[in-house]
């Protein structure tokens, strides 16, 4: 009889567990979702571009990603991939900051949301 009681619970303990395992499945599969930007910097090398940029993208709370940029002889260009899931100001206030900040650097720069991004190299 003891041996039927501990089998039995053996059981019942087992597939609690595989309920657990399956719910950690799930939540694990969901797909996490963020909205991000792309940031294109242009224009004269100087230094502390890149100092400026993600210092306006930490003060707004915008995490980058990913950089790559480059130097050509005297022209400097940067690509930043930014996370704007938590961004604590709206898209616009950001990108105009950003123009902004390359204004005053004699920069060019083009703040795209991600989805527009997508959409127009998805024609």
């Amino acid at each position: 009889m003891c041996f039927f009681v501990f089998l039995k619970n053996a059981l019942t303990f087992r597939a609690e567990w595989c309920i657990i395992a399956r719910d950690i499945f799930f939540i694990l599969k969901r797909e996490v979702y963020f909205m991000r930007a792309v940031v294109a910097v242009i224009g004269k090398d100087t230094v502390g571009i890149l100092a400026k940029v993600s210092n306006i993208c930490a003060e707004c709370n915008a995490n980058v990603m990913d950089v790559t940029q480059t130097i050509m002889q005297d022209l400097f260009a940067m690509t930043m991939l930014i996370d704007i899931t938590k961004c604590s100001v709206d898209y616009n206030v950001l990108a105009d900051k950003l123009k902004e900040a390359g204004n005053d650097m004699g920069l060019q720069i083009h703040v795209m949301h991600e989805d527009i991004f997508n959409s127009m190299h998805n024609i």
